[in-house]
């Protein structure tokens, strides 16, 4: 059985919550993000209040259609300030989101459980090292460097499976792998380096991996991070994501349906009743 940051997750496990703190102000949602001691210690509280298992920080925007590139110096920074913030005042096992090696390892010292590398170990090469030194849960994402054309399903099952092979050669035992299949991360063009290069309809390719997601666990929990993002606002018309409300928690039902194990979100509260419900009428 997998276990993230000592939470059971997946087989019989309850569908988990993941809570999202950014510390960017780049980031494209704005009620995300916490830059104030208060506001940090607030939104972890209200967080655990909710129901989250887990709290996810990052420090730097990776939205593929913004440029948020800070450097690692100001990303560890954001990040450790709201590692020190949290734990003094919830429970919760922290995820940190970053594909950069040396921001993983800074808090890794500050002994966070989890690290969400959104380019599945690909993107910074230091970072096989780190993991391998401090054996922490992953979440894989997704990821090529390069363009990729074929089936998406295939594709993305794929590029999951080359990242579990950089975890293995790191000594990361199976059962602390979840994968991420990155919606929102296969673009035609981008202004950063944080997504996977497609020429196929970047919205197809989300919906079809979304109703797919059975296809891609090749034994390993599904992470799903749907909240309040593009193809949402492109199905429904509403480019503020102030207005993604109903279609994000209508998509991570949906995912939860089709086999999702975590859900990622901004919006702890409703995600959970949604998700609550569903696990009623889906026995």
């Amino acid at each position: 059985m997998a276990k993230i940051g000592n939470v059971g997750v997946g087989v019989k496990n309850p569908v988990r919550i993941m809570g999202i703190l950014n510390t960017s102000p780049e980031s494209f949602y704005k009620k995300s993000v916490n830059t104030s001691k208060t506001l940090i210690k607030n939104t972890a509280k209200r967080m655990e209040d909710q129901g989250a298992d887990f709290i996810d920080v990052g420090g730097m925007s990776t939205a593929p259609y913004l440029s948020t590139s800070v450097s690692e110096k100001i990303e560890s920074k954001r990040i450790q300030n709201a590692i020190k913030i949290i734990q003094n005042f919830t429970n919760l096992p922290i995820s940190v989101d970053t594909c950069r090696a040396k921001v993983a390892k800074d808090a890794l010292e500050y002994g966070v459980e989890i690290i969400n590398d959104i380019s599945g170990l690909k993107f910074d090469k230091n970072m096989q090292d780190v993991i391998s030194e401090y054996v922490p849960s992953l979440i894989l994402c997704a990821y090529s460097p390069k363009p990729v054309n074929g089936n998406s399903v295939i594709v993305t099952k794929k590029l999951l499976q080359d990242s579990i092979k950089i975890a293995k050669k790191s000594h990361i035992p199976s059962e602390k792998i979840v994968l991420d299949p990155a919606i929102g991360f296969f673009r035609k063009t981008g202004k950063g380096p944080f997504f996977t290069k497609i020429k196929s309809d970047w919205l197809e390719r989300d919906l079809l991996i979304l109703k797919n997601l059975n296809a891609i666990k090749q034994n390993y929990p599904v992470l799903i991070s749907v909240s309040n993002k593009s193809f949402i606002g492109k199905i429904l018309g509403k480019e503020n994501p102030n207005d993604r409300l109903f279609g994000s928690i209508s998509a991570e039902v949906v995912s939860v349906m089709n086999g999702a194990d975590i859900v990622r979100t901004h919006n702890v509260q409703a995600t959970k009743d949604a998700i609550t419900i569903v696990s009623k009428l889906s026995k």
